[in-house]
């Protein structure tokens, strides 16, 4: 696996955690595919924070694109307005 910064890995935790984020999306942005993102979900993560996030995520529409009923908000969540490039801009 790719050596990612404490930032970048608490961004792509962040990512995953969020239900309407994509895995696709965190590929795009960090390249690292569903299957290393598990992989450091279990890394980064509590066991038993773990086994509830896979449980929730397993079969998940919202978390692959092609099981995704919409196309609008890509990429996007309510707060994203305020960070660019996975930093937070200076108010």
């Amino acid at each position: 696996m790719m050596f990612f910064s404490e930032m970048d890995r608490d961004r792509i935790v962040e990512m995953a955690w969020e239900d309407r984020t994509t895995f696709e999306a965190i590929k795009f942005q960090f390249q690292i595919n569903e299957q290393q993102v598990i992989e450091m979900m279990r890394n980064e993560l509590k066991p038993s924070s773990f086994k509830r996030w896979r449980k929730r995520v397993q079969g998940r529409a919202t978390k692959h694109e092609k099981l995704r009923g919409f196309d609008l908000g890509r990429f996007k969540c309510s707060r994203q307005k305020q960070i660019s490039n996975n930093s937070i801009s200076k108010r």
